[in-house]
């Protein structure tokens, strides 16, 4: 058989077909490379987008808003000192982009302005932490990146 340009043609796109077959099954069937949406509710939480937009325009009209810093002990959201803390109600959320099995949340209950999150439930890196909280009925949301 003699060996020409529709032959080699041919086997390139034989190998190329091949190499691409290879890589989508090798990925699709590894879990190494199995990445989730961010959430497993993505719909219900893109309706309560609203809600979420309020309660943060909420907190941004407060005198003194939530606040947090690392500490030997573990992360310190410290809540505005003009509030009763016996009024205040809700939780802490705080999601791990890179590994959703290491999110959490926690409920707030406070016996002074500040919640301590445990350094034994939080590993190094970013984190998405989100202080879902209501006083007197009105509903505030505080979300930021850190980095612990």
């Amino acid at each position: 058989m003699k060996f020409n340009w529709g032959t080699g043609i041919v086997l390139a796109f034989i190998g190329f077909i091949s190499f691409i077959m290879f890589f989508v099954v090798k990925m699709s069937s590894n879990d190494r490379y199995d990445h989730d949406l961010v959430t497993d509710n993505y719909y219900q939480q893109e309706l309560e987008f609203q809600d979420n937009i309020e309660k943060q325009k909420n907190a941004k009209e407060l005198k003194e808003n939530i606040s947090w810093k690392k500490t030997e002990e573990g992360i310190l959201i410290q809540f505005p000192k003009d509030l009763e803390i016996k009024d205040i109600t809700g939780k802490v959320f705080l999601y791990r982009p890179s590994n959703k099995q290491l999110d959490f949340e926690t409920p707030i209950s406070l016996s002074d302005y500040n919640l301590l999150i445990p350094d034994k439930r939080l590993l190094d890196g970013r984190w998405n932490i989100i202080v879902d909280w209501q006083y007197n009925e009105k509903s505030y949301l505080f979300k930021q990146e850190i980095t612990y």
